[in-house]
C-alpha cells in the first residue's frame, strides 16, 4: 500500500453498527500527519458491532473503502480493525517468574510472563485479544512500570485479559478476505478511541472512557496511567432512536431524524411550547410532536444506560480511584445536556471526548465523537509503523578513498519516531 513518494500509507477502518469508516494516511518527512482519503458507507450485515451477515457486511466495507481508493487513487491491502461486540470481558491473572538469587530481569523473563497469561484456560469459545499488564512486583518492591534491567529473585504482575469470542474475528477476518484485505491488526474498540481522546495525564490520574455508539455501549477504565477494566452495555443509541419510533408511532427514519435535530437527554430542560410535525403517511393526519415529550423519552432511555455502565464501573473495583472523571463518546456524546444528565445520576465531572489530530483545515470535520475509534486505530497504525522503522538496522557505509577529481560520499539515516500529543491550548468542553 504505497504511493510513488512519502512514506507508507496505513489504512484503518471502524465496522460499527450503523456506520463503516475508512481512514487512510501517512506521515510526511517532516513526521506530520498526512490524510489523504476517507470513505464512509451504511452498515449492513452488522448487528451491535459484530458482523453476522458476511455478504451484506462485505458490501459495506468493499463501498467505503473503494471511496477511500478512489480519492487517493492507491490500493488499500491491509488495514488496521476494531473489534467489538457486547461479549466482551476482562479476566485478571497473576503471572510470577524466579529470577534466581542476584539476578537482572531480562526482556526474555518478561515475555515468559506474557506466555503465561496467553496460555491461560478460558470459557469455551474465547479468545484472548489484549494482554495488559499492570504493574510489576520485584521481591517485596511493587509499582514498577518496567521491571527490565531490575536485581531481583521473583517478579510478579497481575495482566488484565480482555477477551471476547472467536467468532468476532473469525467473521471479521472472513469479512476483509473477501473484500480482498487483509487485517494486519485488530483492538478491541475502546482502546482504540482511548489512543486519541485520552491524555496521559488524565490515565495517571484516573478516568473513565464511556463510548455511546449506534448498537453497544463500550467503558474502557484507566488508573495509574494502565487499563485496568474494560467492559460493554449491550445497548446504546439505536435503542432511544425505538423509543421514539413506538413511543411517538412514527417511521424508524423519522424518529432518527428527531432524535438528532431536536432531541436532548434532559425533559426539565426542554421547551414546553415548541413542537415538531412530523408529515403525514398514506393519508393519515400528521403528527405533532412536543420538544418536552420528545427529550422525556430520551431521557428515560438514557439513564437506563448511564445506570448500566455506573453498575459495571462499581462492580470493577477501581471507583474510589477515579480522580479525573468520565470523557464521554461516540455519536450519542452530541445529544445536547448529555455530560449534565450523566454528573447528576453519577456524581462526577464530566467532558467531552474530541479527537485532535493535527490536520489540514480541509479534515476538521472528522474531529467529532463519532469518528473517535476510527481516528484511534489510524494513530495507532502511524505510530507502529513508526516503531518499525525505528528497529530496522541502520547502514553505516565507509567513506571511500578519495582520489584526485574525487569526492568521498557518505550517507547516514537516520530513524525518526515521532510522538502525537494533544494539543496543549486545545479548548476541552466540560459539563
Amino acid at each position: 500500500m504505497n504511493m510513488s513518494k512519502g512514506n507508507k500509507i496505513v489504512a484503518a477502518v471502524d465496522v460499527g453498527t450503523t456506520k463503516v469508516v475508512v481512514v487512510a494516511g501517512r506521515k510526511d518527512d517532516e513526521g506530520r500527519i498526512e490524510l489523504l482519503a476517507v470513505g464512509k458507507a451504511r452498515s449492513n450485515g452488522i448487528k451491535r458491532g459484530v458482523v453476522f451477515n458476511i455478504k451484506e457486511a462485505v458490501e459495506a466495507v468493499h463501498e467505503a473503502v473503494s471511496q477511500a481508493e478512489d480519492a487517493m487513487d492507491a490500493d488499500i491491502d491491509e488495514v488496521y480493525v476494531n473489534v467489538e461486540g457486547q461479549q466482551l470481558k476482562t479476566f485478571t491473572l497473576k503471572a510470577e517468574r524466579y529470577i534466581g538469587e542476584n539476578n537482572i530481569v531480562s526482556e526474555a523473563d518478561v515475555q515468559s510472563l506474557f506466555k503465561q497469561a496467553e496460555q491461560t484456560e478460558l470459557p469455551e469459545g474465547y479468545k484472548i485479544y489484549h494482554v495488559v499488564p499492570q504493574l510489576y512486583r520485584i521481591d517485596q518492591e511493587a509499582g514498577i512500570p518496567d521491571p527490565v534491567g531490575i536485581p531481583g529473585e521473583k517478579v510478579v504482575v497481575d495482566f488484565k485479559l480482555l477477551v471476547a469470542p472467536e467468532l468476532y474475528e473469525k467473521n471479521l477476518r472472513m469479512c476483509f478476505h473477501k473484500a480482498g484485505i487483509d487485517i494486519r491488526k485488530m483492538m478491541i474498540d475502546p482502546l482504540a478511541s482511548s489512543e486519541i481522546l485520552l491524555s496521559d495525564d488524565e490515565k495517571e490520574a484516573g478516568v473513565i472512557l464511556i463510548d455511546i455508539g449506534g448498537g453497544t455501549t463500550k467503558i474502557a477504565m484507566y488508573v495509574d496511567g494502565i487499563l485496568c477494566f474494560s467492559s460493554m452495555v449491550p445497548f446504546g443509541g439505536n435503542v432511544i432512536t425505538h423509543d421514539i419510533k413506538e413511543g411517538c408511532s412514527i417511521l424508524a427514519r423519522q424518529a432518527e431524524a428527531l432524535k438528532v435535530q431536536f432531541g436532548q437527554a434532559m425533559g426539565d430542560f426542554a421547551p414546553a411550547d415548541k413542537v415538531v410535525t412530523i408529515p403525514a403517511i398514506s393519508g393519515w393526519e400528521p403528527k405533532e410532536i412536543s420538544f418536552k415529550n420528545l427529550s422525556f423519552i430520551i431521557q428515560a432511555r438514557m439513564e437506563e444506560i448511564i445506570d448500566s455502565c455506573y453498575y459495571q464501573i462499581e462492580k470493577s473495583g477501581y471507583l474510589d480511584r477515579i480522580g479525573a472523571g468520565i470523557v464521554l463518546t461516540g455519536g450519542t456524546a452530541l445529544t445536547p445536556n448529555l455530560g449534565q444528565l450523566i454528573k447528576y445520576r453519577t456524581g462526577m465531572d464530566v467532558r467531552k471526548g474530541i479527537p485532535r489530530l493535527k490536520l489540514d483545515p480541509q479534515w476538521k470535520d472528522l474531529e467529532d465523537p463519532r469518528n473517535a475509534t476510527v481516528l484511534g486505530l489510524f494513530l495507532t497504525a502511524l505510530n507502529d509503523e513508526d516503531n518499525e522503522m525505528a528497529k530496522k538496522p541502520k547502514k553505516i557505509k565507509k567513506p571511500r578513498s578519495t582520489q584526485p577529481g574525487f569526492f568521498s560520499q557518505v550517507k547516514q539515516q537516520v530513524a525518526r519516531q515521532v510522538t502525537l500529543f494533544f494539543d496543549e491550548d486545545q479548548d476541552t468542553e466540560m459539563y
